[in-house]
């Protein structure tokens, strides 16, 4: 029985503490916080910019703010037994949260005169935050973006991830290629995070599955002699924007069950002492490890596994603390939205819950769990789309493998009931691939096991269902459907370009920051001269910024004045650096035969990092290195031309590049890129476009005009129709421009003394069986390049065409995603916090 509640209405034994006065939100309530972390907590009594104790202060009394809305918004939640999205990822690429969370609290303006007041000032003591080192690219940011989304329409959503103590590792250039070094972001203390650890779950990895009769003689399975590992959880608050609403990312962190083995450490044996500790911290140790070889699989296997069993173990928690053992709403209030195919082990996951441990029946948990999940495809590459052998699941995860093959055989019983005897077409869809190797194809476990099924944009949707898994949307049409990605404008224009913001703002009034459709208003005043000139002048300072981050890394000087042309994003053939770097070449070799008709200065900027693995992208960025080192050696060229490899790309980066490109490079094969979400925060903050009809290039075009976009290359469509015939030899032969391009690059003009460098690269492009087909799209791309060149002189034409793409990216926010997301999928209500 509940102990009876206090005259003050709070539990004996369960004390809710709310009705402490709120903080203070003024500038001296913010400062008099901070120099008490700061002496008493830090223990730090000199104030230096160079010092990260400022920061970690400032931080604590921000957060002591968001942590009085945070259990307001949690205890709302749950006193309203309210239904909730887990948004499960294996990453979340958050960038540094100390700027977004002032904004988000209406903080910025006392935290300014708080610390100028020290003599410091906010964009220092910012800087000492470290990128938390939790993501890699486009899958993670977007995540982050969807949590800012979340809780900015106050919907509760609760983030599961990966507390890796090493992120996306640091790149640094040596000779032109790409060196990586560890990443030990949690080296410095991160202190967003709340550690948990009344909340941290066992999980089993091993040991074997055996029957046996419950106390009613029931035949059940259960999972023995494993070798565990405990995961424990930290917290992070994730604020809506100046709406009182706080919402959770959960992140988990591997430990050992038992610290270390005390008898072996005193006989002698300090490694074997300490073996289980490492072992069970690994899986956490590093993001994404070298998978080229079985051991870099298996700890990717039981990365995984251990995210989605320590999730749906605290899900299941806390339902049983609310509701007992009765799981019959289930599913009316919770949604599992599984953000690629990592935690697609959460199916069969839930159905070992279910069964093994709440002693459902097979089809009980199946109708729950087919009612739970719901999963977002990222990529239209098969070779993308992960599968794990099953060798590696029978040593690994011996009871999900018997799961795993029991949804396959009641699968494979429902395509035989639809398509009698088409065993092609079953061998098609089977969630075990065929073959003396068998996998267990991780996508088809998510399709197979989710009630929703979406692509990331209206392209990559259409494809899925007309290409990749055309199989599945003729089974269940009504499962799959489109949720086009977004960016949150909160940090992608207002906190990142404040300068642009404030325009905006004057012109527009605030309220964009919430409903970015309303930058639609820009349009009426693109041709203003005046509104063009102050437009101008924050893109010169926005470019300044950029030229002084490149001095700074490269130790190279940009004009500001030059057209900043650029291609930030992961390194990959099917992005296309490689059609950017002839670009290069072409126009270096029309420089040196004195051919400066319809050119104009640029720089070509192009950042990303090429997983450690992956030879050819890695390659890549060598070949970018020593042609820009050509380049940039030759002083005819400085105000001319300039190619920038700038290293280290990440979020902190691109808040300063996505404000002072004035060309966004996104100019992938087509059908390759499910969405892109770089060319959303280019287009937001000014960038005109330069790309082909892939991923949401399609919808930005649409919505900007294709006046306003420079569009190139092969369709779809016209790729499937020509990738037969494809004959790169003939189109190099056919073009004189591009023969010298490759001449050059055969020559050894950009590798005298390294032969054979370029290789690798120059056969990509001459294979006829090229995938991406970039000799295909050279000379459309180089004439795209030459309209670039003719709008950009022309002043005022430019800064129109800038200005009508900030006003066209209002449906680019993710705001408008998660309200998709949230009308079709989760249906969730929205959340008011208690009131202080």
């Amino acid at each position: 029985m509940n102990a009876p509640e206090s005259e003050t209405g709070l539990s004996a034994d369960h004390i809710e503490l709310l009705h402490a006065p709120a903080l203070d939100m003024s500038a001296d309530a913010l400062l008099r916080d901070l120099t008490h972390y700061f002496g008493r907590t830090l223990g730090r009594r000199t104030i230096s910019k160079q010092q990260p104790y400022v920061y970690q202060a400032l931080t604590y009394a921000v957060r002591d703010r968001l942590m009085e809305r945070w259990n307001r918004t949690n205890i709302a939640v749950e006193r309203a037994d309210m239904r909730r999205t887990c948004y499960m990822s294996l990453e979340f690429l958050m960038g540094r949260l100390l700027t977004n969370s002032l904004i988000s609290l209406d903080l910025k303006g006392p935290a300014v005169e708080a610390l100028n007041r020290l003599g410091l000032r906010l964009e220092d003591v910012a800087e000492r935050e470290h990128d938390a080192g939790l993501g890699n690219g486009g899958l993670g940011r977007l995540a982050a973006c969807f949590l800012d989304s979340c809780a900015t329409l106050q919907l509760p959503v609760i983030g599961y991830g990966i507390r890796y103590q090493y992120g996306m590792f640091h790149q640094r250039i040596e000779n032109g290629y790409q060196v990586e070094e560890p990443d030990p972001w949690l080296r410095v203390e991160f202190p967003w995070e709340i550690e948990r650890i009344e909340l941290s779950q066992t999980v089993r990895f091993g040991g074997h599955s055996e029957a046996y009769a419950d106390h009613e003689g029931k035949q059940r399975r259960r999972w023995v002699h494993t070798h565990d590992v405990l995961a424990i959880p930290y917290d992070v608050p994730i604020p809506g924007y100046r709406n009182d609403v706080v919402n959770t990312l959960r992140l988990w962190s591997a430990a050992a069950t038992d610290e270390f083995d005390l008898d072996e450490f005193n006989a002698g044996d300090y490694a074997d002492a300490v073996a289980a500790k490492n072992e069970a911290e690994n899986i956490t140790m590093v993001l994404y490890p070298n998978a080229a070889t079985e051991s870099g699989q298996e700890l990717r296997l039981r990365q995984q596994y251990f995210l989605v069993s320590a999730s749906l173990q605290d899900i299941m928690r806390d339902w049983r603390q609310r509701h007992g053992d009765d799981y019959s709403g289930f599913a009316e209030k919770l949604c599992v939205q599984l953000n690629d195919t990592h935690p697609a082990l959460a199916v069969p996951e839930l159905m070992r819950l279910l069964m093994d441990h709440c002693y459902l029946s097979w089809n009980e948990a199946w109708e729950i769990t087919s009612q739970t999940m719901a999963y977002t495809n990222h990529t239209l590459l098969p070779e993308a789309l992960e599968q794990w052998p099953v060798a590696m699941f029978e040593t690994l995860l011996p009871r999900l493998l018997e799961i795993i093959y029991e949804i396959n055989a009641r699968f494979i019983q429902e395509i035989s009931a639809q398509w009698p005897g088409d065993n092609a077409r079953i061998e098609r869809m089977s969630l075990i691939s065929p073959g003396p190797h068998k996998m267990v194809r991780m996508a088809y476990l998510s399709i197979v096991g989710s009630f929703s099924i979406n692509g990331v944009a209206q392209l990559h949707s259409y494809l899925l269902q007309k290409g990749l898994f055309q199989d599945f949307a003729e089974l269940w049409p009504e499962r799959f459907n489109n949720k086009t990605n977004g960016v949150t404008p909160r940090r992608w224009l207002a906190a990142c370009n404040p300068g642009l913001s404030d325009l905006i703002s004057s012109q527009i009034g605030t309220e964009w920051t919430t409903d970015l459709p309303q930058l639609a208003g820009l349009a009426e005043v693109a041709e203003d001269p005046d509104f063009q000139q102050r437009w101008r002048n924050v893109r010169a300072e926005n470019k300044q910024r950029l030229a002084k981050l490149i001095e700074t890394r490269t130790g190279l000087t940009i004009s500001p004045a030059m057209l900043f042309d650029v291609q930030v994003k992961r390194i990959h053939e099917y992005k296309r650096q490689l059609l950017n770097l002839l670009h290069a070449v072409y126009l270096y070799d029309r420089n040196q035969r004195g051919q400066h008709d319809a050119q104009l200065p640029r720089a070509i900027i192009i950042g990303g990092k090429a997983a450690p693995g992956y030879v050819m992208a890695k390659n890549i960025i060598k070949a970018i290195n020593n042609v820009a080192k050509v380049i940039n050696s030759d002083r005819r060229l400085h105000d001319k031309l300039r190619l920038i490899f700038l290293p280290d790309y990440n979020v902190s980066a691109m808040e300063v590049i996505c404000t002072a490109a004035d060309l966004s490079e996104q100019i992938s094969t087509a059908g390759k890129e499910a969405s892109g979400t770089g060319n959303m925060k280019f287009m937001m903050n000014g960038a005109i476009t330069i790309g082909t009809l892939d991923g949401a290039n399609v919808e930005i075009r649409e919505a900007v005009g294709d006046e306003n976009f420079f569009l190139f290359g092969l369709t779809v469509e016209q790729i499937e129709a020509q990738r037969a015939t494809y004959n790169p030899q003939e189109i190099i032969a056919s073009d004189a421009d591009f023969a010298r391009v490759i001449s050059l690059l055969e020559s050894g003009h950009f590798n005298r003394f390294e032969p054979g460098v370029f290789d690798s690269i120059l056969h990509a492009i001459r294979d006829p069986h090229d995938p991406w087909m970039t000799a295909a799209d050279f000379r459309s791309f180089i004439d795209a390049q030459e309209r670039v060149a003719k709008s950009y002189s022309q002043r005022d034409l430019w800064t129109a065409m800038s200005i009508r793409n900030t006003a066209a990216s209002g449906t680019f926010s993710t705001d408008r995603t998660i309200k998709n997301y949230n009308d079709d999928i989760w249906r969730l209500d929205t959340v008011t916090p208690l009131a202080p």
